[in-house]
Protein backbone atom coordinates (compact mmCIF):
# COMPACT_ATOMS: atom_id res chain seq x y z
CA UNK A 1 0.00 0.00 0.00
CA UNK A 2 1.39 3.39 -0.98
CA UNK A 3 0.66 6.48 1.07
CA UNK A 4 -0.91 9.49 -0.62
CA UNK A 5 -0.94 12.90 1.07
CA UNK A 6 -4.41 13.78 2.30
CA UNK A 7 -5.43 10.12 2.45
CA UNK A 8 -2.65 8.32 4.28
CA UNK A 9 -3.55 7.57 7.88
CA UNK A 10 -7.15 8.71 7.64
CA UNK A 11 -9.82 6.50 9.15
CA UNK A 12 -12.61 6.00 6.62
CA UNK A 13 -15.89 4.17 7.20
CA UNK A 14 -17.76 2.97 4.10
CA UNK A 15 -21.35 1.74 4.02
CA UNK A 16 -22.51 -0.55 1.24
CA UNK A 17 -18.94 -1.85 1.13
CA UNK A 18 -19.71 -5.41 0.06
CA UNK A 19 -19.46 -4.71 -3.67
CA UNK A 20 -19.64 -2.20 -6.50
CA UNK A 21 -18.75 1.41 -5.70
CA UNK A 22 -18.31 0.73 -1.98
CA UNK A 23 -15.79 -2.07 -2.44
CA UNK A 24 -13.92 -0.17 -5.16
CA UNK A 25 -13.71 2.89 -2.91
CA UNK A 26 -12.45 0.86 0.03
CA UNK A 27 -9.75 -0.79 -2.06
CA UNK A 28 -8.54 2.46 -3.60
CA UNK A 29 -8.42 4.37 -0.32
CA UNK A 30 -6.65 1.46 1.35
CA UNK A 31 -4.07 1.42 -1.44
CA UNK A 32 -3.49 5.11 -0.75
CA UNK A 33 -2.91 4.53 2.94
CA UNK A 34 -6.31 5.00 4.59
CA UNK A 35 -7.51 2.74 7.39
CA UNK A 36 -10.89 1.26 6.55
CA UNK A 37 -14.00 0.36 8.52
CA UNK A 38 -16.29 -1.56 6.19
CA UNK A 39 -20.03 -1.90 6.68
CA UNK A 40 -22.67 -3.82 4.71
CA UNK A 41 -25.55 -6.21 5.31
CA UNK A 42 -23.55 -9.07 3.78
CA UNK A 43 -21.04 -9.36 6.59
CA UNK A 44 -19.24 -12.29 4.97
CA UNK A 45 -18.44 -10.06 1.99
CA UNK A 46 -17.04 -7.22 4.11
CA UNK A 47 -15.00 -9.71 6.13
CA UNK A 48 -13.54 -11.07 2.88
CA UNK A 49 -12.77 -7.56 1.62
CA UNK A 50 -11.15 -6.57 4.91
CA UNK A 51 -9.03 -9.70 4.69
CA UNK A 52 -7.87 -8.82 1.18
CA UNK A 53 -6.90 -5.32 2.29
CA UNK A 54 -5.00 -6.66 5.30
CA UNK A 55 -3.24 -9.28 3.17
CA UNK A 56 -2.09 -6.54 0.80
CA UNK A 57 -0.53 -4.64 3.68
CA UNK A 58 -3.40 -2.31 4.50
CA UNK A 59 -5.56 -1.93 7.57
CA UNK A 60 -9.27 -2.74 7.61
CA UNK A 61 -12.04 -4.17 9.74
CA UNK A 62 -15.60 -5.11 8.80
CA UNK A 63 -18.94 -5.14 10.60
CA UNK A 64 -22.47 -6.05 9.56
CA UNK A 65 -24.27 -2.78 8.87
CA UNK A 66 -27.88 -2.27 7.81
CA UNK A 67 -28.27 1.47 7.33
CA UNK A 68 -31.99 1.28 8.05
CA UNK A 69 -31.06 0.47 11.65
CA UNK A 70 -29.78 3.46 13.61
CA UNK A 71 -27.86 1.27 16.00
CA UNK A 72 -25.86 -0.30 13.18
CA UNK A 73 -24.48 3.10 12.11
CA UNK A 74 -23.57 3.93 15.70
CA UNK A 75 -21.81 0.56 15.93
CA UNK A 76 -19.89 1.30 12.72
CA UNK A 77 -18.68 4.65 14.07
CA UNK A 78 -17.91 3.12 17.48
CA UNK A 79 -15.83 0.40 15.81
CA UNK A 80 -13.76 3.03 14.01
CA UNK A 81 -13.01 4.79 17.28
CA UNK A 82 -12.34 1.55 19.14
CA UNK A 83 -10.00 0.13 16.49
CA UNK A 84 -8.31 3.31 15.23
CA UNK A 85 -9.07 5.98 17.83
CA UNK A 86 -11.06 8.28 15.56
CA UNK A 87 -13.17 8.63 12.41
CA UNK A 88 -12.13 11.05 9.69
CA UNK A 89 -14.48 10.24 6.81
CA UNK A 90 -17.89 8.60 6.50
CA UNK A 91 -18.65 7.43 2.97
CA UNK A 92 -22.41 6.89 2.80
CA UNK A 93 -22.69 4.58 -0.18
CA UNK A 94 -25.44 2.08 0.72
CA UNK A 95 -28.43 2.40 -1.59
CA UNK A 96 -31.54 0.69 -2.89
CA UNK A 97 -32.53 0.94 -6.54
CA UNK A 98 -35.63 -1.21 -6.97
CA UNK A 99 -36.96 0.99 -9.76
CA UNK A 100 -40.27 0.36 -11.51
CA UNK A 101 -43.23 2.26 -13.00
CA UNK A 102 -45.50 3.85 -10.42
CA UNK A 103 -48.39 1.84 -11.89
CA UNK A 104 -46.72 -1.32 -10.58
CA UNK A 105 -47.61 -0.12 -7.07
CA UNK A 106 -44.61 -1.86 -5.54
CA UNK A 107 -45.18 0.00 -2.30
CA UNK A 108 -42.88 -2.18 -0.21
CA UNK A 109 -40.04 -1.36 -2.61
CA UNK A 110 -40.85 2.36 -2.38
CA UNK A 111 -40.63 2.08 1.40
CA UNK A 112 -37.31 0.26 1.14
CA UNK A 113 -35.82 2.96 -1.09
CA UNK A 114 -36.88 5.71 1.30
CA UNK A 115 -35.58 3.75 4.30
CA UNK A 116 -32.18 3.01 2.75
CA UNK A 117 -31.53 6.02 0.54
CA UNK A 118 -32.88 8.77 2.78
CA UNK A 119 -33.15 7.47 6.34
CA UNK A 120 -29.87 5.61 5.92
CA UNK A 121 -28.09 8.87 5.15
CA UNK A 122 -29.73 10.53 8.14
CA UNK A 123 -28.70 7.66 10.42
CA UNK A 124 -25.11 8.09 9.26
CA UNK A 125 -25.22 11.81 9.97
CA UNK A 126 -26.73 11.13 13.39
CA UNK A 127 -23.96 8.70 14.26
CA UNK A 128 -20.95 10.59 12.90
CA UNK A 129 -21.81 14.26 13.40
CA UNK A 130 -21.32 14.31 17.20
CA UNK A 131 -17.98 12.52 16.76
CA UNK A 132 -16.84 14.97 14.09
CA UNK A 133 -17.89 17.91 16.27
CA UNK A 134 -15.96 16.54 19.25
CA UNK A 135 -12.86 15.98 17.10
CA UNK A 136 -13.17 19.37 15.44
CA UNK A 137 -12.80 17.74 12.03
CA UNK A 138 -14.59 15.25 9.79
CA UNK A 139 -15.81 14.64 6.28
CA UNK A 140 -19.16 13.31 5.02
CA UNK A 141 -19.01 11.83 1.51
CA UNK A 142 -22.41 10.69 0.27
CA UNK A 143 -23.14 8.83 -2.96
CA UNK A 144 -26.27 10.16 -4.66
CA UNK A 145 -27.08 9.72 -8.38
CA UNK A 146 -27.57 11.62 -11.61
CA UNK A 147 -31.24 10.75 -11.00
CA UNK A 148 -31.15 13.70 -8.59
CA UNK A 149 -30.73 15.97 -11.61
CA UNK A 150 -32.92 14.28 -14.22
CA UNK A 151 -36.12 12.32 -13.63
CA UNK A 152 -36.99 9.64 -16.17
CA UNK A 153 -39.84 7.10 -16.39
CA UNK A 154 -39.66 4.18 -13.93
CA UNK A 155 -37.39 6.13 -11.57
CA UNK A 156 -39.79 8.56 -9.90
CA UNK A 157 -39.40 7.24 -6.36
CA UNK A 158 -35.69 6.51 -6.73
CA UNK A 159 -35.07 10.00 -8.12
CA UNK A 160 -37.11 11.53 -5.29
CA UNK A 161 -34.86 9.86 -2.73
CA UNK A 162 -31.74 11.13 -4.48
CA UNK A 163 -33.12 14.68 -4.70
CA UNK A 164 -33.69 14.40 -0.96
CA UNK A 165 -30.10 13.24 -0.45
CA UNK A 166 -28.77 16.29 -2.32
CA UNK A 167 -30.95 18.58 -0.22
CA UNK A 168 -29.83 16.93 3.03
CA UNK A 169 -26.18 17.18 2.11
CA UNK A 170 -26.47 20.81 1.04
CA UNK A 171 -28.22 21.65 4.30
CA UNK A 172 -25.54 19.78 6.21
CA UNK A 173 -22.82 21.66 4.33
CA UNK A 174 -24.35 25.00 5.24
CA UNK A 175 -24.62 24.04 8.91
CA UNK A 176 -21.24 22.31 9.09
CA UNK A 177 -19.14 25.42 9.68
CA UNK A 178 -15.47 25.78 8.80
CA UNK A 179 -14.19 22.53 10.33
CA UNK A 180 -16.30 19.86 8.66
CA UNK A 181 -16.47 18.97 4.97
CA UNK A 182 -19.45 17.68 2.99
CA UNK A 183 -19.25 16.08 -0.45
CA UNK A 184 -21.96 14.60 -2.65
CA UNK A 185 -20.88 12.32 -5.50
CA UNK A 186 -23.53 11.58 -8.13
CA UNK A 187 -22.76 8.66 -10.45
CA UNK A 188 -24.44 7.96 -13.74
CA UNK A 189 -24.54 4.44 -15.20
CA UNK A 190 -21.97 2.32 -13.39
CA UNK A 191 -21.19 -1.35 -13.98
CA UNK A 192 -22.74 -2.69 -10.79
CA UNK A 193 -25.71 -4.89 -9.89
CA UNK A 194 -28.11 -1.92 -9.92
CA UNK A 195 -30.21 -3.33 -12.77
CA UNK A 196 -30.83 -6.60 -10.93
CA UNK A 197 -32.53 -4.73 -8.09
CA UNK A 198 -35.61 -4.04 -10.23
CA UNK A 199 -38.35 -6.63 -9.88
CA UNK A 200 -39.98 -5.49 -13.13
CA UNK A 201 -38.58 -7.73 -15.90
CA UNK A 202 -38.92 -5.13 -18.68
CA UNK A 203 -37.25 -2.40 -16.65
CA UNK A 204 -34.51 -4.79 -15.59
CA UNK A 205 -33.85 -5.76 -19.21
CA UNK A 206 -33.65 -2.12 -20.35
CA UNK A 207 -31.32 -1.16 -17.53
CA UNK A 208 -29.11 -4.17 -18.17
CA UNK A 209 -28.85 -3.30 -21.87
CA UNK A 210 -27.91 0.30 -21.09
CA UNK A 211 -25.41 -0.77 -18.47
CA UNK A 212 -23.72 -3.27 -20.77
CA UNK A 213 -23.55 -0.67 -23.55
CA UNK A 214 -22.29 2.46 -21.79
CA UNK A 215 -21.55 1.89 -18.07
CA UNK A 216 -18.28 3.01 -16.50
CA UNK A 217 -16.48 0.91 -13.86
CA UNK A 218 -17.01 1.47 -10.11
CA UNK A 219 -13.36 2.53 -9.89
CA UNK A 220 -14.28 5.74 -11.74
CA UNK A 221 -16.51 6.76 -8.84
CA UNK A 222 -13.91 5.61 -6.30
CA UNK A 223 -11.40 7.99 -7.87
CA UNK A 224 -13.85 10.88 -7.53
CA UNK A 225 -14.37 10.06 -3.86
CA UNK A 226 -10.62 9.80 -3.29
CA UNK A 227 -10.13 13.18 -4.97
CA UNK A 228 -12.52 14.82 -2.50
CA UNK A 229 -10.95 13.05 0.48
CA UNK A 230 -7.37 13.96 -0.39
CA UNK A 231 -7.94 17.73 -0.56
CA UNK A 232 -6.36 19.89 2.17
CA UNK A 233 -8.60 20.81 5.14
CA UNK A 234 -9.48 24.24 3.77
CA UNK A 235 -10.77 22.82 0.47
CA UNK A 236 -14.29 21.37 0.42
CA UNK A 237 -15.34 19.63 -2.79
CA UNK A 238 -19.10 19.91 -2.51
CA UNK A 239 -20.50 18.14 -5.57
CA UNK A 240 -19.07 15.82 -8.18
CA UNK A 241 -21.08 14.33 -11.06
CA UNK A 242 -19.46 11.38 -12.83
CA UNK A 243 -21.24 9.80 -15.77
CA UNK A 244 -20.35 7.89 -18.92
CA UNK A 245 -19.45 10.16 -21.82
CA UNK A 246 -22.20 8.42 -23.80
CA UNK A 247 -24.93 8.98 -21.20
CA UNK A 248 -27.58 11.49 -22.25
Amino acid sequence: MRGVPGVEGKVVAVTGASGGIGAATAMLLAERGARLVLGARRDERVAELAGRIEKAGGSAVGIRTDVTRRGDLHALVALARERFGRLDVLVGNAGSGAVSPLDDLRVDEWDRMVDVNVKGVLHGIGAALPVFRAQGTGHFVTVASTAAFRVVPDMAVYAATKVAVRALCEGLRQEAGDRLRVTTVSPGFVATGFAEASSNPEVRERLTESRDRIAIPPEAIARAIAYAVEQPPDVDVNEVVVRPTAQA
